[in-house]
């Protein structure tokens, strides 16, 4: 652990925002998979209301400065086309 007394301060602050960009990271894989889930069992209404929470949930994510922002578009493009193309 560190002596100074600012670097304590750093370290409990990133502990706590470690903590809190798991957190949300850990919401965006779980919705993600949710929308996977639907896609896979060829249900499109699930898989379209799915969509728009992961949207709003990866958004979200992004707007906090976890993920860049065209890492979050990224997911979300790639997310719409598995809804799109499911039959």
């Amino acid at each position: 652990m560190a002596n100074i007394k600012s670097a304590k301060k750093r370290v409990l602050v990133t502990a706590t925002r470690t903590a809190r960009n798991k957190s949300i990271r850990s919401e965006v894989k779980t919705s993600i998979k949710k929308v996977e889930a639907a896609v896979a069992g060829k249900d499109k209404a699930a898989a379209q209301a799915a969509l728009t929470n992961a949207t709003k949930v990866i958004e979200k994510a992004c707007s906090k400065g976890v993920y860049h922002k065209n890492n979050a578009a990224r997911k979300i493009s790639r997310l719409a086309k598995l809804v799109n193309n499911v039959a």
